[in-house]
């Protein structure tokens, strides 16, 4: 394909993903289409079937100046609302459990806590499958969701890997760990990743960037594990980081030795 044709074709897919004005956003949520986030601009009235319908979904809805929806819209008539749908469809946490099973695997997680930028997520996702992750967990709120640079950077992992989306990350933290699961966080002040065992059921956490990982979800991991730095930079992408630390999770759980 040509490349100004491809270009073209790519803005038309990361279209897709916006649904723009009052009746087809209230139209998407009726359908039980999977919608990361809605936007509503501040002062509109009218929307309280809307609102309503959102809260049922678990959908979050954020207001914004009129100013971002015309911007966002590229100018459609919006009537102040519009909003992001999912390039794929969530997964229930327990699918990502039943595909641990039918492996014949101890289960391994990965938590992404506030990630923003769409690129680390999709990269993160496509690292978790060629890992042998079971699944990728992110909160409902304060993160991307499964938009379209997920779903194009993920490069096809996305249709393998079971995304769950979850209100309270804490609590999902609870419940895997009542599940028999030992929880990892990546973050700096920890031991040294090379002496975590991590061959067992694990979720493994990891943090926004530039922010790292809240320290309420902090708080609920069992061991905080850290990537020594030799150079002058303090810290590495969120993507990077995630990926060194899953990839040893992997070589553990293969029994592959380090020497």
């Amino acid at each position: 394909m040509p490349e100004r044709i491809r270009d073209a074709a790519e803005e038309d897919n990361q279209e897709n993903d916006k649904i723009v004005g009052r009746n087809p956003v209230i139209e998407a949520l009726k359908a039980g289409r999977s919608i990361d986030r809605i936007l509503v601009a501040k002062g509109a009235e009218g929307l309280g079937k809307l609102y309503a319908m959102a809260k049922e979904a678990g959908v979050p809805v954020k207001e914004v100046s009129p100013v971002k929806i015309g911007e966002e819209s590229a100018g459609a008539n919006a009537q102040g609302v519009m909003a992001f749908a999912a390039a794929h469809r969530y997964a229930e946490v327990e699918e990502i459990f039943k595909l641990a099973e039918e492996r014949g695997e101890p289960p391994f997680i990965l938590i992404a806590d506030g990630l923003e930028d769409p690129h680390n997520l999709g990269a993160l996702i496509r690292t978790a499958e060629c890992c042998g992750a079971h699944g990728v967990i992110v909160p409902k709120r304060r993160s991307v969701g499964l938009s379209y640079a997920v779903s194009k950077t993920s490069a096809g992992a996305l249709e393998y890997v079971p995304v769950a989306r979850v209100t309270n990350l804490s609590d999902e933290i609870e419940a895997l760990k009542k599940r028999g699961l030992w929880i990892f966080c990546a973050d700096m002040d920890g031991e040294p990743l090379w002496q975590a065992d991590m061959r067992g059921p694990i979720g493994l956490v990891v943090g926004a960037e530039g922010e790292g990982v809240g320290r309420l979800v902090k708080e609920k991991c069992d061991f905080i594990v850290s990537l020594p730095m030799r150079g002058k930079i303090g810290s590495l992408n969120a993507s990077v980081a995630a990926s060194i630390v899953m990839y040893e999770a992997a070589r553990q759980r293969l029994g592959i030795s380090a020497r």
